[in-house]
């Protein structure tokens, strides 16, 4: 009975996250057009909705190509391994108070220790091809991940000062009076970059720079090597995207404490809060050029670095005056 409900549990969450990636495909396609001024998908169903399932059934039945100088093994495992770490990052994120598969008390460094994972099987898939353009793309990713990790992680110590907790839901809860949006403003505007970083997201894809690396670590791949990539990507988009929303927009909690506000689903308001900083992911893909590597390097450790440890002494500062005064 147990495994029984935990399967259910994971299909749960798992269904409605595949269905959230392929129509994010949509939307950003959509969304990019409308600024653009031209049209998007408008082909395959009504005003194009059946556009990611066209796309879908493409990469499932094209055949599997296999370079012959590659490491089939490993070249096969890659794009798996991205997968299976971008759906089991979603275990620990709470869609509304006890809708959560394990409300675990270090949720923040489980989320942490999984997107560190995710390096692996991006060098590893470069490495695999065999491929000097895949290989640069790789090690370009892990450099760059690993980069903005750091700035993530002194901006969530603030979160967390703030907050008292490691756990999701508790963080949450602590925004009841006010969400951490406000008062830390600065540091969620360095948080949204770093997870644009983070996401390989532009104005930061230089792994995927076509200019100079074709398509970077995943240009060997087809098929459904390619989707999962694709699918994993996307999946982190919604994670970090949903990780904002708990760590500085309140989680499910509406925006105002009145009446009217609470009959709304709170799966509904996390769900709102989170297509909005996903649209903001959209904007900035198709407003801002390319940075170069040398840009992103600078930003990240001789900028967001310095800062976001400059705010943990100030935000401990300042919690450590007023535990005094009181």
């Amino acid at each position: 009975m147990f495994l029984f409900s935990s399967f259910i549990k994971i299909i749960t969450i798992i269904l409605p996250l595949l269905i959230a990636v392929a129509y994010m495909t949509l939307a950003e396609r959509k969304v990019m057009a409308a600024i653009q001024r031209r049209k998007g998908p408008n082909i395959v169903g009504v005003f194009g909705l059946l556009q990611p399932l066209a796309d879908g059934l493409k990469l499932f039945v094209k055949e599997t190509i296999l370079p012959s100088s590659a490491n089939i093994i490993i070249f096969i495992l890659a794009p798996v391994l991205t997968f299976l770490l971008a759906l089991i990052s979603w275990c620990v994120i709470p869609l509304g108070e006890g809708m959560v598969y394990s409300d675990i008390n270090i949720g923040v460094l489980y989320i942490l220790a999984i997107s560190s994972l995710g390096v692996y099987g991006i060098i590893t898939s470069g490495w695999a091809s065999n491929s000097k353009y895949a290989f640069l793309g790789a090690l370009r990713s892990a450099a760059q991940m690993v980069s903005y990790e750091v700035s993530i992680g002194l901006i969530i110590i603030n979160v967390l000062l703030c907050s008292g907790s490691l756990n999701f839901t508790e963080i949450v809860l602590a925004q009841q009076s006010i969400w951490f949006v406000i008062p830390l403003f600065p540091i969620f505007i360095m948080f949204y970059i770093s997870i644009l970083a983070e996401t390989n997201r532009a104005p930061f894809d230089l792994p995927e720079a076509e200019a100079e690396l074709v398509a970077g670590y995943n240009v060997e791949y087809s098929a459904m090597g390619f989707a999962l990539f694709f699918l994993g990507e996307y999946a982190n988009m919604i994670l970090m995207c949903s990780l904002t929303t708990i760590l500085f927009f309140g989680g499910w909690l509406p925006p105002f404490n009145f009446a009217i506000l609470h009959w709304i689903s709170p799966t509904i308001w996390f769900g709102l809060k989170t297509t909005f900083l996903l649209f903001g992911f959209i904007w900035v893909r198709s407003s801002f050029p390319r940075y170069r590597y040398d840009q992103l390097m600078r930003l990240g450790w001789k900028i967001l670095l310095p800062l976001s440890l400059a705010w943990v002494f100030l935000i401990s500062g300042i919690l450590l005056g007023f535990n005094w005064l009181l």
